[in-house]
């Protein structure tokens, strides 16, 4: 039997991280030599980025959001003109697991040692029209600033903490949150299959019916 692969760089990160915040490490991939995914207790979050940072990972990546609800609207490639597929509607999510819809997740980088972390933690289930809301990184990291206005507007996550979360793309009057899940998209109900609109002539093409036109027009 070959020996298992074994990833001592790795595995010392995830013992660090443990040691920080104990049993609110709540599950760990790792794939030895390629990469490390973790999830933590939502309340463990803001604690997450600081201990990461303690050990080395100054570099912040990025930070968005999921929404694991599949969507009522089907998928982009369903053709409407045949019966719409059958699909399960049960919440699958991915690498370490969850236990709601929505989920934060954020990539941060030790670029001494070049290895990387995905860090996740589930934002907790709210009432109908209040806003779930987890910890603001941005006093762990200046750079998640803008990437959780984005995550607030496009997903409705609010972030305690955050000094600003206005919109950045959209009107302040807008409402919905246009990357869940159920938002109903119109370009979704009224673009014919596969989703082109408007086909323009393309350059030249209009020219013949045009010279045609000057040449009866020169003729009569």
């Amino acid at each position: 039997m070959p020996a298992l692969a074994s990833d001592t760089l790795r595995e010392d990160i995830v013992d660090k991280l443990r040691a920080a915040i104990g049993d609110q490490l709540l599950d760990v991939k790792l794939v030895p030599g390629t990469d490390l995914w973790a999830r933590v207790a939502t309340e463990a979050w803001r604690d997450t980025g600081l201990a990461l940072r303690d050990q080395g990972f100054h570099y912040f990546c990025f930070l968005s959001a999921i929404d694991w609800l599949p969507s009522p609207y089907g998928r982009g490639e369903d053709d409407p003109t045949e019966p719409a597929p059958e699909r399960s509607t049960e919440i699958v999510h991915g690498y370490t697991g969850g236990e709601t819809r929505f989920q934060v997740f954020a990539r941060v980088t030790d670029i001494e040692r070049h290895v990387g972390v995905t860090v996740k933690a589930d934002v907790p289930e709210v009432a109908a029209g209040e806003s779930p809301v987890i910890d603001s990184w941005v006093t762990n990291y200046a750079g998640a600033n803008w990437h959780e206005r984005e995550c607030h507007e496009m997903f409705g996550i609010r972030f305690a903490g955050h000094p600003d979360l206005r919109n950045m793309y959209l009107p302040t009057e807008f409402e919905g949150y246009p990357l869940r899940k159920d938002f109903p998209l119109l370009a979704r109900h009224v673009k014919p299959w596969p989703g082109i609109v408007d086909v323009e002539p393309l350059p030249g093409e209009g020219d013949e019916s045009a010279e045609a036109a000057a040449g009866e027009g020169a003729s009569e």
